[in-house]
């Protein structure tokens, strides 16, 4: 199956549909009055329908097993068809889009069952996903374009040249990946001084986005944070608090870490871990939907 253990947990909902066709009038007439042989069709092919939903994994390799929040089925019984529309929600990290199709399909395969002995010319004629919605897609879409974009590494050791840098080049890979274009990247020591001086300059430079990684911690070398926190005019708490939240259901280490997240001016600031785990994961955690910001602020839209 696919790795989703990156992936954020968000409202996921998808609509699939299918269509049952009958060769004549009579027969949608014989299910509305429930006068088929074979009892109930709609109610029947309804219950085999929340089944097949929930257990589509059983059944689809790849489909991952999830709590499945809510299962709609509906009907429109037209003069030569019934259609059938099947609505699937969950709140989990991948989507549902399988589990309605999946539906759709069983619950046209039991009408088509039951039906069958009193109609030769029923058939399903289609099985489609009509909507989705969630995920990351929906929450922050596409890379913001033309975002100037800076990673600063804040390291003793790599400033010292002692230590070759893993995180900052970890942090720029991911951010590639998003779209972003890195205008700057530089390495600094775990000072106060040296991490403010940094952070200005790319300020004054009017850079969007500048992303610290390292000096989060509670060491006594780790001041990233009482470098950054006098700097802002406005703080983030809930990007802060999303970073750490994702990080402790990874390791309980996470808690330690201080992330700070904020603007000066209109600069986003965030200091992440100095891990490569940490810097990741914190990227996972709140990218796209953090570029929603550029898109709110104050008149600020890149792209326009």
């Amino acid at each position: 199956m696919v790795d989703i253990t990156h992936k954020i947990t968000t409202l996921r909902t998808a609509v699939a549909q299918a269509i049952v066709k009958v060769g004549s009038n009579e027969t949608i007439q014989a299910v509305l009055n429930k006068q088929v042989p074979k009892g109930d069709v709609l109610e029947v092919a309804r219950t085999a329908g929340l089944f097949a939903v929930k257990n589509t994994s059983s059944v689809i390799p790849d489909c991952h097993p999830m709590p499945i929040e809510f299962t709609g089925i509906q009907y429109e019984c037209l003069e030569d068809a019934i259609q059938i529309e099947v609505t699937v929600k969950t709140i989990y990290k991948t989507g549902v889009e399988v589990e309605a199709m999946h539906g759709a399909s069983i619950v046209a395969l039991t009408i088509y069952d039951m039906l069958k002995p009193i109609d030769k010319n029923v058939e399903i004629a289609t099985v489609k996903l009509v909507h989705k919605k969630g995920g990351k897609s929906d929450f922050g879409g596409k890379a913001t374009p033309n975002l100037s974009t800076a990673v600063v590494v804040c390291s003793d050791s790599v400033s010292a040249g002692t230590k070759s840098d893993a995180s900052g080049k970890a942090v720029v890979e991911k951010l590639e990946k998003l779209g972003l274009t890195i205008s700057h990247y530089t390495v600094v020591s775990d000072t106060i001084t040296e991490i403010q001086h940094a952070v200005e300059n790319l300020c004054k430079q009017k850079t969007d986005l500048i992303l610290l990684t390292g000096g989060t911690g509670l060491s006594h070398n780790d001041v990233t944070p009482e470098a950054v926190i006098p700097l802002l005019d406005r703080r983030i708490p809930g990007i802060e608090e999303a970073i750490r939240a994702y990080g402790q259901q990874r390791t309980p280490f996470a808690m330690l870490s201080r992330s700070v997240v904020g603007f000066k001016g209109d600069s986003l600031i965030m200091a992440l871990p100095g891990s490569v785990s940490g810097a990741v994961e914190s990227i996972d955690a709140v990218f796209p939907s953090v570029l929603h910001l550029f898109k709110v602020l104050n008149g600020f839209d890149h792209g326009k």
